[in-house]
């Protein structure tokens, strides 16, 4: 994962960054700022709720872990992608 540059980026001039609290911000990544597991509803395997039947990920650190890159990559395209 290490050599891995391309599964991790931060934005530390954003306004928002960290958009969730954070113990260890160094390893907080920004990379999927708008979560792609979001429309996978309770597949995703992340730590949400609903509020009036709106999903709420505000606790939710899931893509946000620098080693988390596979683990979203394989719940978006499946564990057999051929491309990753």
């Amino acid at each position: 994962m290490i050599d891995k540059h391309y599964a991790f980026f931060q934005n530390i001039e954003c306004e928002y960054f960290p958009c969730h609290k954070i113990n260890n911000i160094k390893d907080f990544n920004c990379l999927f700022c708008y979560c792609p597991l979001y429309m996978t509803g309770e597949r995703c395997g992340g730590n949400y709720h609903y509020i009036n039947r709106i999903k709420d990920c505000s606790n939710c650190l899931f893509p946000h872990q620098k080693n988390n890159y596979e683990k979203v990559i394989e719940k978006i395209y499946g564990e057999n992608n051929e491309y990753f």
